[in-house]
């Protein structure tokens, strides 16, 4: 049985049922009843067309429970009387899929849970297991959201940017219980790409390439984490960067600039450099001035002092950091950075200790708790 391939057909069949006036929440169910069929049937006799064979079935069980629930107003719905999809409609389906699972009326909570139980194909259970909360909690978030869009109806274009927001949320929480979501997003990214021919979608998906090819060198053994000054990066994945840097200059070719393409271009800048002594900060520095100024986001400004405090000197990097509010994440571990290679490591160390209390995980309150304690150390043996 290959689960890959019932993951990989999972929206497209639920696309199709929608297109052919089901609604989401019955459509989706109807196709879960589909994958328990074929569990049953295909290791014995595998069809020719699972596709089509998923269709057919998760079409019948949608008619049944259709008859079932609404004997008031009779319906006959033959299979074999079905319209067949005009020429790329399989993929627009598919896409409005996407659109649908990342409805504004959701949470971001909610619209990533669906896009991994209708779009990715995920189980309830291993949803869960990602999230590291119960089943029963995942199963009732699911069902909220699945009740939210149930009466959806796209009279217009979806939005892409919502999507890739999703995708990206599902990309940052990587790796818990018995699914990569870091590869999952990558995965259903890469679906998105083959169905659109959005400069952002590359984008996006370059970044999480870019990103992803470091992983190898992000922790030790024990869990611990690894700055990226310290990566032994002959643990880089070579060929996923090559591939995140085509797919980015494909996409900064057409001219048309976003947020994803433009954090994807200080990933790769950073893949570039063998060491981390050749990093070209300078450049990094001018495309977080272009993600400012694409976003104006707080976190872009934040990481561009870091930027700055390597190419200008870290008296630049804290005269950057001075323009922010305090209260933003990270802003302590970036100000304890900064001072330290300012040569005030007491400072840096009182920071490195308050970072480490707002830690948002348990490596990463371990990590600032070292750098902590290495600075009281060293002052300690120095001396006042």
């Amino acid at each position: 049985m290959d689960e890959t391939l019932l993951r990989a057909l999972t929206p497209a069949v639920i696309g199709v049922l929608v297109h052919r006036g089901a609604d989401f929440a019955a459509a989706e169910d109807a196709m879960q009843d589909a994958l328990v069929e074929a569990l049953r049937v295909w290791p014995g006799n595998p069809p020719r067309d699972p596709k089509g064979w998923l269709v057919a079935v998760a079409w019948r069980k949608f008619v049944d429970a259709a008859r079932a629930g609404t004997s008031r107003r009779r319906r006959e719905v033959l299979v074999e009387g079905q319209p067949s999809p005009v020429p790329g409609a399989a993929a627009d389906d598919t896409l409005q899929l996407y659109f649908l699972c990342a409805h504004p009326s959701l949470t971001p909570a909610s619209a990533v849970a669906l896009t991994l139980r209708a779009v990715g194909g995920l189980t309830t259970r291993q949803i869960a297991q990602a999230y590291l909360v119960p089943e029963a909690t995942m199963a009732q978030r699911i069902s909220r959201a699945k009740r939210t869009v149930a009466g959806v109806r796209f009279n217009q274009p979806g939005d892409v940017a919502t999507v890739l927001r999703v995708l990206y949320l599902v990309f940052n929480e990587g790796y818990s219980g018995d699914v990569d979501l870091a590869a999952e997003a990558i995965r259903l990214t890469r679906q998105v790409a083959a169905m659109t021919n959005h400069e952002e979608v590359a984008g996006l998906l370059a970044l999480m390439l870019l990103h992803h090819a470091r992983r190898p060198a992000r922790t030790r053994s024990d869990g611990s984490l690894v700055p990226l000054a310290e990566q032994d990066r002959s643990l880089w994945d070579t060929r996923m960067i090559a591939e995140g840097v085509d797919v980015l200059q494909a996409a900064l070719n057409r001219d048309r600039l976003g947020e994803f393409q433009a954090q994807a271009a200080i990933a790769a800048l950073h893949a570039d450099a063998q060491t981390a002594e050749e990093t070209d900060w300078v450049q990094i520095v001018e495309w977080y001035d272009e993600l400012v100024r694409l976003t104006g986001s707080p976190v872009a400004r934040l990481n561009r002092a870091v930027a700055v405090g390597e190419a200008d000197g870290p008296r630049a990097g804290l005269a950057a950091l001075a323009e922010l509010d305090p209260a933003l994440p990270r802003y302590n571990a970036v100000a304890a950075y900064l001072h330290e290679r300012d040569g005030d490591p007491v400072t840096a160390a009182r920071l490195y200790a308050g970072a480490a209390r707002l830690a948002s995980s348990v490596a990463e309150r371990d990590y600032l708790t070292r750098q902590a304690a290495r600075l009281n150390a060293q002052h300690i043996q120095l001396g006042p």
